[in-house]
């Protein structure tokens, strides 16, 4: 006997917190989320704020953690013997090896009949299409009227103006009253939301009420509720309940809110910052139309220059002072020819003193005779050349002379109101007026009859 005990297994045990360990894993794991009904037993609720009970039937309890950051308001309603229906992860609690109930939402048992309704009204609707993304309207950045359908007396239409007066005081709001909870209610919101649809007041809806249980939000969860939201042509807010609280009209809606509150967040901006963007904008829109004001002017000065550069008057006036210098240059070489002469003449008579007068006389009076030769065929040439280039100076300026084209039957015609010079006569329609420019005296004229085909 004592040898065996000596035996060591062959195998290598495990410590109770790994096996603790390897056991809730395995239980997370393989259990997904899962609703479990029963009795609610040694209810207790320490300083930390958690919530821990047992769930009991005829034969068994379970041990369930509900952890503050799960909870809402209406947990303060459970007690011991309230028969509910908890939702929740099966875990392990390892340091006593505890198999426990993780909790992540807690209702009475009676609304589980209301919550299969509600899923099957959701898995209805969904098949309809009016939960599809492809419908959902876009909120408008800056509404210019707001509708609430709510109770005028709730907690929430409080909660939703406060935000509103704080964050755009300046946007009207209409409230447009209806009950939220009881056997009336639904009609009573699908009513408002018609109205509200057929006045056209407003370009937002916010459709919601505050907290409660699943029995008083069910109005929100009925079909001819989310029918008038599909129905509406005005983008539309929900917001029913607390974040944990989902309804069918959250699903319809365009956007949801977790609460009034968000609902009124979401409808406005911040007018402060708005206000500031604004100012951002104006300055960034003023700068960019200064630069291109100088960038402009700029622009027009430097055609402005060309214009004038380019300007028959001033072509005119370049084409005078070439034909000034001319004459200069021509007087100039004339001159400078006769003083030639005159000195040619001054050595022959110096010579002609000297010599015998008759050689010298009939010598000199040949070379007078072929300087006057010289000179007047030169000049005879000089001025033919000057002739010949102050006519192609005066075709030059002829040429660019509007007066010169206008002396020729021509016309300048030009739009009545405007100014602006027609070349074209689809920039004349019939019934206009044009003014004519002619070589002496303005005509104005009405254009009866407009043609491209230079034939007509």
């Amino acid at each position: 006997m004592d040898d065996f005990l000596k035996i060591k297994p062959s195998f290598k045990a495990v410590s109770v917190s790994e096996l603790n360990r390897q056991a809730k894993t395995l239980l997370e794991s393989e259990i997904a989320t899962i609703w479990v009904e029963g009795e609610i037993s040694n209810l207790a609720r320490p300083a930390s704020g958690h919530v821990y009970f047992s769930l009991k039937d005829n034969t068994a309890q379970l041990r369930c953690a509900w952890f503050r950051g799960r909870q809402h308001s209406k947990s303060i309603t459970f007690k011991n013997g309230d028969q509910v229906l908890a939702l929740g992860k099966v875990s392990i609690f390892e340091a006593r090896g505890e198999f426990q109930l993780i909790v992540e939402q807690l209702e009475l048992a009676g609304e589980g009949a209301l919550r299969q309704q509600f899923e099957a009204l959701k898995q209805k609707l969904a098949t309809q299409g009016l939960f599809d993304q492809d419908k959902k309207r876009t909120l408008p950045k800056l509404p210019s009227c707001i509708g609430i359908i709510s109770s005028p007396s709730g907690a929430a239409i409080r909660d939703i103006l406060t935000v509103l007066r704080r964050r755009f005081p300046a946007i009207p709001v209409i409230i447009y009253p209806t009950a939220v909870q009881g056997d009336t209610a639904a009609p009573q919101i699908a009513a408002a939301i018609e109205t509200a649809t057929r006045r056209s007041e407003c370009d937002l809806l916010i459709v919601g009420r505050g907290g409660g249980s699943l029995e008083d939000l069910w109005p929100f969860n009925e079909e001819i509720v989310a029918h008038a939201i599909a129905s509406s042509t005005i983008p539309t807010i929900s917001a029913v309940g607390h974040e944990t609280d989902i309804t069918i009209a959250d699903f319809v809606a365009d956007v949801r809110a977790p609460t009034p509150s968000a609902a009124a967040e979401l409808s406005v901006p911040d007018q402060t910052e708005w206000t500031r963007q604004i100012g951002t904008l104006l300055e960034r829109i003023t700068l960019l139309g200064q630069r291109h004001i100088d960038e402009q002017l700029q622009t027009l000065d430097w055609l402005g220059k060309r214009l004038i550069q380019s300007s028959p008057a001033t072509t005119v006036q370049r084409q005078k002072d070439w034909l000034k210098n001319l004459e200069r240059v021509m007087r100039g070489a004339i001159q400078h020819q006769l003083a030639s002469i005159q000195v040619e003449l001054g050595v022959s008579r110096t010579r002609l003193l000297k010599e015998s007068p008759r050689i010298v006389v009939q010598k000199h009076i040949t070379n007078v005779n072929e300087f006057k030769l010289r000179l007047e065929l030169g000049t005879r040439k000089t001025i033919e050349n000057l002739g010949e280039r102050t006519k192609l100076a005066n075709r030059a300026l002829d040429a660019i002379n509007p007066q010169a084209t206008l002396d020729r039957g021509y016309s300048i015609i030009s739009d009545a109101k405007t100014g602006q010079l027609i070349t074209d006569s689809i920039q004349a329609a019939v019934g206009s007026n044009i003014k004519v420019m002619l070589a002496r005296g303005r005509l104005e004229a009405a254009i009866t009859k407009s043609s491209e085909n230079d034939k007509d």
